[in-house]
């Protein structure tokens, strides 16, 4: 009873391995699949446009559209390659009429994906994805964070040599967490890039030790909160703006260096960062288009004929 659906069920995929193998080698796009794939028929008005690692670290340019939501049609171009050049001289080769036909692509702050948005979808608005904004505060927090570890752990080594020079057994500092100072600043990654709301009781606890201890990394941690609620909120475009000024403001105060670089990347698109708030797009689409590719990438353990994979990528998502 149980071995005869397990047989069918065999038989099934050697079938249609077989039918996609055929399939395969009389594939018009083979001989330029590992370069370029496009697929115009899939065109939308609202497009993302983001970079994947395919194999062995070899990054590809993606375009897919949000109209198909992640599944068949969503894919409209895959470019070996992420020089802007490279990738607009293939993009060229789709119709003007539906390249000037799509309204919004979303995107990183690579300077590159902007000049190939600019060049390529003329039309469009341009709309950084809010999650690369929210990274970069965090990442300057974390960069703050870690200035400090460094000097935990230059402090309690020296500490440590002193105590064997004076033949003392050496008992670190520790708070009521049971933390001492170097775990303390090692533990608290993790509650620095969530939100308060989502903090867990031990979370709690270690953040108050943290701030009292460190009053940089608080102000540091009220600044990347403050920018993650003007996401957050349904601000309309020109409140958002209001709200952004004044965050920019607050930050050119706090004279930290880390937000000060990233003020000055805020400052060069800050029009295509303010785009979010027209339709709240993003570039989650791309982004989760990225991880299906690395969840078949690690079903097939690994991709040894490029080419192959990119057909079977097709099949499922042009």
């Amino acid at each position: 009873m149980i071995v005869k659906p397990l047989l069918k069920c065999t038989v099934w995929r050697v079938k249609n391995s077989s039918a996609n193998t055929k399939t395969y080698k009389t594939w018009k796009e083979k001989s330029h699949a590992q370069e370029w794939l496009i697929y115009p028929e899939n065109m939308s008005q609202s497009l993302s446009i983001d970079e994947v690692a395919l194999s062995s670290g070899e990054l590809y340019t993606v375009v897919t559209s949000k109209k198909a939501k992640g599944k068949k049609g969503c894919l409209v171009a895959i470019i070996k390659e992420t020089r802007a050049e490279t990738i607009i001289e293939h993009l060229l080769k789709i119709n003007r009429r539906l390249r000037l036909n799509v309204k919004e692509i979303t995107l990183d702050m690579a300077g590159s994906m902007k000049l190939i948005a600019k060049r390529c979808f003329s039309n469009a608005k341009r709309t950084i994805d809010r999650f690369h904004v929210q990274q970069l505060a965090s990442e300057a927090l974390q960069e703050i964070r870690i200035k400090q570890r460094w000097k935990a752990i230059e402090q309690e080594s020296d500490d440590i040599l002193n105590a064997r020079k004076n033949k003392e057994i050496y008992q670190p500092e520790r708070y009521s967490n049971g933390d001492s100072r170097k775990q303390l600043l090692a533990r608290s990654r993790h509650l620095l890039y969530k939100s308060s709301f989502h903090w867990t009781e031990s979370q709690k606890e270690r953040a108050q030790i943290l701030f009292s201890e460190y009053p940089d990394l608080h102000h540091a941690y009220q600044l990347t909160e403050a920018l993650r609620n003007v996401y957050h909120k349904k601000n309309t475009k020109e409140i958002a703006m209001l709200k952004l000024a004044r965050w920019y403001h607050q930050v050119e105060a706090s004279g930290f260096k880390s937000f000060a670089i990233l003020l000055k990347t805020f400052t060069i698109h800050y029009n295509d960062i303010l785009n979010y708030f027209n339709h709240r797009s993003t570039n989650a689409s791309a982004e989760s288009f990225n991880a299906k590719i690395k969840k078949f990438r690690s079903n097939f353990r690994g991709v040894r004929d490029r080419a192959f994979f990119l057909f079977r990528l097709q099949n499922i998502f042009a």
